[in-house]
């Protein structure tokens, strides 16, 4: 016979899987999030063990359902892809999310923000970057000496752990990925998919011009009695 030791304090704890908030307050912020995350998934799509999500809600500490947070995204290297309702760190190795990102929107009061950045510090984020697109301010943050502090020079700078590289040259943020290529949004790619599609029927009509007219060359050349094939 099994005998089952939880206690009945134990089996109450419920980990919700939603906070009750909007992923985004306007639709600037909500494309923001799906750029960065999108692009995210892309760029460890090889990667069975860098687990990226957005807007789920993170529970650092067992037993304490009310000490969570839901970054926009982040980014953990060493869990596996696939489905979560939320992130329970104690169930994934004990590996708390190493890059974290913000998009902030006119709702968030100066108490969240401070409210969200001692969380990340508190609980071992490595690196932590916010982006308010209202007035395109951009900051980073980096562990050292186990505490997250100020990236000064962030223009430019590249991720240690993402390898990506911020650039605010621009009316807005970008961010290129180590082989160079900027971070493209999803219209983006569905261009560049289309005019690849293009690229390779106009490819395979001339492959299939040049085959005809060689046929037409074969079938003159045996008109007059010559074999192509010898030639």
């Amino acid at each position: 016979m099994v005998i089952d030791v939880r206690s009945p304090k134990q089996e109450q704890i419920v980990y919700p899987d939603s906070d009750g908030q909007p992923m985004a307050e306007n639709t600037k912020q909500f494309e923001l999030i799906v750029w960065i995350k999108e692009n995210l998934e892309r760029l460890f799509a090889d990667d069975e063990d860098v687990f990226i999500a957005g807007d789920l809600l993170w529970y650092p500490v067992e037993g304490s359902p009310t000490i969570r947070q839901a970054p926009d995204a982040m980014v953990i290297f060493g869990r596996p892809k696939g489905y979560r309702g939320s992130y329970k760190q104690w169930e994934e190795d004990n590996i708390a999310p190493q890059v974290v990102f913000e998009i902030w929107s006119p709702g968030n009061r100066p108490s969240d923000i401070t409210r969200k950045f001692q969380f990340y510090d508190r609980h071992g984020v490595e690196e932590y970057y916010a982006y308010d697109p209202q007035t395109l301010d951009f900051m980073g943050f980096q562990r050292r000496e186990g505490v997250l502090s100020p990236i000064d020079a962030i223009d430019g700078w590249v991720s240690p752990r993402l390898g990506i590289r911020f650039d605010l040259s621009q009316e807005e943020l970008q961010i290129y990925r180590p082989d160079g290529d900027r971070f493209l949004t999803t219209l983006e790619l569905d261009r560049l998919r289309q005019q690849a599609e293009e690229r390779a029927q106009q490819a395979e009509e001339r492959a299939q011009q040049a085959e005809e007219r060689a046929q037409l060359l074969a079938d003159r050349l045996r008109e007059m009695g010559i074999d192509p094939d010898t030639l």
